[in-house]
C-alpha cells in the first residue's frame, strides 16, 4: 500500500500553513516530523486535531512529559552501551559540529512527538485523555525554537545517490511505516556518519533488550498523555464527522505511535555515543511571561 501524501511547511497553504506554523512555534522546534507532515494531508483533521491538542502542547506539563520520556530513553541507551559510530565516522570539525546540532534537534523533538501522538491515538480510540483543568490554568512555556537549535534540513527522500537510496530502503523496512523518518534524511547530509551509525544501530534494534525498552517507553508515553492538564476533545465520532479518510488517519496514527519509541531510543543512543552532548534537557524551556494577546500577534 502506498504511503499517504505528506505536506511540508513549504507546500502548505491556508489553514494547513497556519496550523503547521503554530505547531512549530509551540513545540519549540525548527521543523516538524513526518507524522505531522502526514496528518497535514488531511486538512480538516489537522485543524481539528490541533484545536484539541494545542492547549496541552504549550504547557509545562507537556514539556515535562517529553523530558521524562527522553530521560528514560537515555537510561535505556546507557544500559545498552556505546555504539561506536561517532569515533568510526570520518568527519571534519565543521561536519561534527553540524551533526551534533542535528542530533540535538531530533533528540528534543522525538519525545515530544511520542507523547503528542500517544494523546491523539488514545483519543481517537475513545479513551479519555487529559484532566479537566480550566483552560489557561496550567503553567505555559515560551514559544519558538531556541536560538542555538539547528535548522531542520534533509536530503530528498529519493536521492540521486544509489548508496543512499539503498540505505533509506533498509532503514524504512527496519523501522516500518508510515514513511522514512526525517532524522535519517537529515543525517544523510553526512552519508559517512549515517552509514556508520546505521550499521551499528540496526543490529541493536533487533535485540530483546531494545524491544523491551521501546515497550516501556510506549507505556510511559501513554501514561503521561492521559495525565496532560486539559481534556483532548477528539474521538472516533468527531473523526467521522470531519469526512476525512478516517481509516487511513487511524492507521497512520497507530503506525506512528508504535514506531516513535524506536526513534526516540535510536536518537538517545546516537546522542549518548557522542559523549558530551546534553542528554536529558537539550533545550530547557523558560516559563512564558508574555500576555496572550502579544503571543497571538507573534503566531500570525
Amino acid at each position: 500500500m502506498a504511503n499517504p501524501r505528506q505536506v511540508s511547511e513549504h507546500e502548505a497553504q491556508g489553514e494547513v500553513e497556519r496550523v503547521l506554523h503554530e505547531m512549530r512555534q509551540t513545540l519549540r522546534v525548527t521543523g516538524l516530523d513526518v507524522t505531522v507532515r502526514t496528518w497535514a494531508g488531511f486538512e480538516r483533521f489537522l485543524v481539528a486535531m490541533w484545536e484539541a491538542m494545542g492547549p496541552n502542547t504549550e504547557t509545562r506539563a507537556f514539556e515535562a512529559a517529553a523530558d521524562e520520556v527522553r530521560a528514560q530513553a537515555v537510561e535505556a541507551a546507557e544500559r545498552l552501551g556505546r555504539l561506536g559510530a561517532w569515533e568510526a565516522a570520518v568527519l571534519g570539525d565543521s561536519q561534527r559540529y553540524h551533526v551534533r546540532g542535528a542530533l540535538e534537534l531530533y533528540h528534543y523533538l522525538n519525545p515530544k512527538m511520542l507523547v503528542f501522538t500517544s494523546a491523539v491515538k488514545l483519543a481517537l480510540q475513545d479513551e479519555h485523555v487529559g484532566a479537566l483543568q480550566p483552560l489557561g490554568s496550567a503553567e505555559r512555556v515560551e514559544r519558538g525554537a531556541p536560538a542555538r537549535m539547528m535548522a531542520m534540513e534533509a536530503v530528498d527522500e529519493r536521492p540521486d545517490d544509489a548508496r543512499l537510496r539503498g540505505l533509506f530502503k533498509d532503514i524504512q523496512e527496519t523501522v516500518g511505516p508510515p514513511a522514512l523518518p526525517g532524522e535519517f534524511r537529515g543525517l544523510a547530509l553526512w552519508p559517512g556518519y549515517l552509514e556508520a551509525a546505521w550499521e551499528r544501530l540496526k543490529p541493536r534494534m533487533r535485540t530483546e533488550e531494545w524491544a523491551r525498552a521501546c515497550d516501556t517507553l510506549l507505556e510511559t508515553s501513554r501514561r503521561l498523555a492521559r495525565r496532560l492538564p486539559y481534556e483532548v476533545a477528539l474521538s472516533k465520532e468527531r473523526l467521522e464527522v470531519l469526512r476525512e479518510d478516517a481509516e487511513l488517519i487511524q492507521r497512520v496514527t497507530v503506525q506512528s505511535e508504535w514506531r516513535l519509541p524506536v526513534l526516540v531510543l535510536g536518537m538517545a543512543t546516537l546522542v549518548g555515543d557522542v559523549g558530551d552532548l546534553e542528554r536529558r534537557l537539550p533545550f530547557p524551556a523558560e516559563a512564558r511571561l508574555v500576555p496572550d494577546f502579544v503571543v497571538a500577534e507573534e503566531l500570525r
